[in-house]
């Protein structure tokens, strides 16, 4: 008994409705993208790191074995080697330096991509999220169509067993009815599409959607997206990593120093026995000269796919500033939409109660009330369906301002 209460407990909480704001932050958390684009940051982290850590000394540990099957008076017939070498680069033209600002700049440019994808992932919920309340809405109008096709089935359906209907009119009525019932066989199988597309973007099962609104935009400054910054730090890195190309062309300067120890054995009386050590301290300098253009003709195409970038940023900032401002236009036309929608649904719900009254007093046919019920069913319909566009209208404007949307929902 007391493991049926506490089912009886859990089944509400289980069935709960999901709202779109717990939908958006559990995506950016376990999507599949999201998480291997946190990866990919995670390595370029590593990248950058190792590009800090090149300017430590370098140490080397060595050694050798070997053996003559002959030993003559200047070489033993063993000999054993190891060594311990420490170097470091004094100068290298700039290159670690610039090195570490390429990989800072790509690691940026990760970064934003991942946000750039964030916002992406949080706008494609939303309209998916909104679809879906759409098909709901369209569902429940057809239910209600539903229920008063059966209803004026059954009362003509007595009018015919009494002779004061025709077969006609039952046939008619059973034919909307059922292309009724198929249309929302059909919508039933949309709104299960559109979970289950829900469902992987988000990384969780959906059953229940609650409803949801926008805050209206209010003194909303437009930023550079979160793509265009991430164009940007690649354009960026490209340039950092030119200077890393050019960087071969000055002087490299590096300082090693190298312990030695040897050791023989099977020598004879002109070689000594034992141990023998040697410590080498060598500064050694270096600059190319001449290599017919090579690395300068590598610089120039890193240099010239930094301008291609640049050209594809222009663009995309026209292009941010162009869907903006469409955005914007867009919630001025969903309002309107709504108000006709409104009018429209006032006009058909007045013109359908009109003309049941009429049928039910064979003033009309059931052509006319047929026609009434469909205006009536789709009015309903197409009234939420454009509360819910002026709520992605919303959604959308936040998103080209790089706004993060789900901060903005009720």
């Amino acid at each position: 008994m007391k493991k049926l209460s506490l089912l009886c407990l859990l089944i509400p909480v289980f069935m709960q409705a999901q709202d779109l704001k717990s939908l958006i932050e559990h995506a950016l958390k376990n999507n599949d993208i999201v998480v291997s684009k946190d990866f990919i940051k995670a390595a370029k982290e590593q990248e950058m790191q190792a590009a800090k850590n090149a300017y430590f000394p370098s140490v080397d540990a060595g050694g050798f074995y070997q053996s003559l099957n002959e030993k003559t008076p200047n070489l033993a017939g063993d000999t054993y080697s190891g060594y311990l070498k420490i170097g470091v680069d004094l100068y290298d033209g700039g290159r670690k330096s610039s090195t570490i600002q390429t990989t800072k700049s790509l690691l940026d440019a990760a970064t934003f991509d991942t946000q750039a994808y964030k916002k992406s992932l949080a706008l494609l919920i939303t309209r998916d999220f909104f679809t879906i309340k759409n098909q709901e809405a369209n569902l429940i109008a057809l239910e209600e169509k539903n229920k008063q096709l059966e209803a004026q089935l059954q009362r003509v359906q007595q009018f015919f067993d009494v002779g004061s209907a025709t077969s006609d009119e039952i046939d008619k009525l059973k034919a909307e009815l059922s292309n009724n019932v198929y249309r929302m066989d059909a919508t039933k199988f949309e709104i299960l599409s559109y979970k289950k597309i829900l469902s992987v973007n988000v990384g969780l099962n959906i059953a229940t959607l609650d409803n949801a609104s926008f805050l209206v935009p209010s003194d909303v400054m437009m930023e550079d997206s979160d793509g265009i910054k991430s164009m940007m730090a690649q354009a960026n890195a490209l340039q950092k990593n030119a200077q890393v190309l050019g960087s071969a062309y000055l002087p490299q300067v590096r300082l090693e120093n190298t312990y030695s120890i040897y050791d023989y054995g099977r020598s004879d009386a002109s070689h000594f026995e034992g141990l023998d050590k040697q410590n080498k301290l060598m500064l050694s300098f270096n600059v190319k000269l001449f290599d017919d253009g090579v690395i300068e003709k590598q610089k120039e195409a890193v240099l010239l796919q930094k301008k291609a970038l640049e050209s594809q940023i222009n663009q995309e900032k026209q292009f941010q500033q162009i869907n903006t401002k469409l955005a914007f236009a867009r919630i001025q036309t969903a309002h309107a939409q709504i108000q006709s929608a409104k009018s429209s649904l006032l006009s058909a719900q007045s013109a359908y109660e009109s003309i049941v009254e009429k049928y039910k007093a064979g003033v009309v046919d059931n052509i006319a009330y047929l026609d009434a019920l469909s205006k009536q069913t789709d009015a309903k319909a197409q009234y939420e369906v454009a509360r819910n566009a002026l709520q992605v209208a919303y959604a959308s404007y936040y998103y080209y301002t790089n706004k993060n949307i789900e901060e903005f929902i009720q």
